[in-house]
């Protein structure tokens, strides 16, 4: 198991008795139970925007504008769409898993899959973040700056959502 829960688990403590690394006292079904409210917490946020982006994308191909978009921008939204429903897929699977396995005595497991899922949604969402901008700004802009401004709003995207993480991980990891 990553020591960098990478996998959406932490290290276990020492068998020692002295408190974790990071203070806490709490045995590993408070663990589970603690990273699961957090977990959920985090998904209630991702899950909204989520399906405000699905549900204006649904509703997209029913304006009379639609007709008007030629086969590349239809190609566009049909694979926003499909994004999109696989994010929400990814994002309410933490919810689906915790409740088939509940009172399985699988919590930090469940723990570690809905993690799992959930980071699956965030990269799933970036895809259809990055597809959707695509479509609105060729449909908006009609100009060859449209790839050059969705990669920088990628990359700060990115950045944003893994490249801070990633680099607070590697900087303060070796604090411990």
């Amino acid at each position: 198991m990553p020591a960098n829960g990478a996998d959406g688990t932490e290290p276990d403590p020492p068998e020692t008795g002295e408190p974790r690394w990071d203070g806490r006292h709490e045995s590993p079904a408070q663990r589970a139970d603690r990273r699961w409210t957090e977990l959920l917490q985090e998904v209630r946020v991702t899950q909204t925007g989520v399906q405000i982006l699905f549900g204006f994308l649904l509703t997209v191909a029913f304006t009379p504008r639609f007709a008007t978009l030629g086969e590349t921008d239809r190609v566009i939204y049909v694979v926003t769409v499909v994004l999109g429903a696989a994010t929400t897929g990814a994002l309410v699977g933490p919810v689906a898993f915790h409740r088939i396995v509940s009172g399985h005595r699988l919590k930090a497991e469940t723990v570690a899959w809905a993690a799992r899922l959930t980071l699956v949604g965030v990269v799933l969402l970036l895809a259809t973040v990055t597809s959707a901008l695509l479509l609105i700004l060729r449909i908006a802009l009609h100009n060859a700056a449209v790839p050059w401004v969705v990669a920088g709003l990628v990359a700060w995207l990115v950045l944003c959502w893994f490249g801070l993480p990633g680099w607070a991980l590697h900087r303060y990891e070796r604090r411990k």
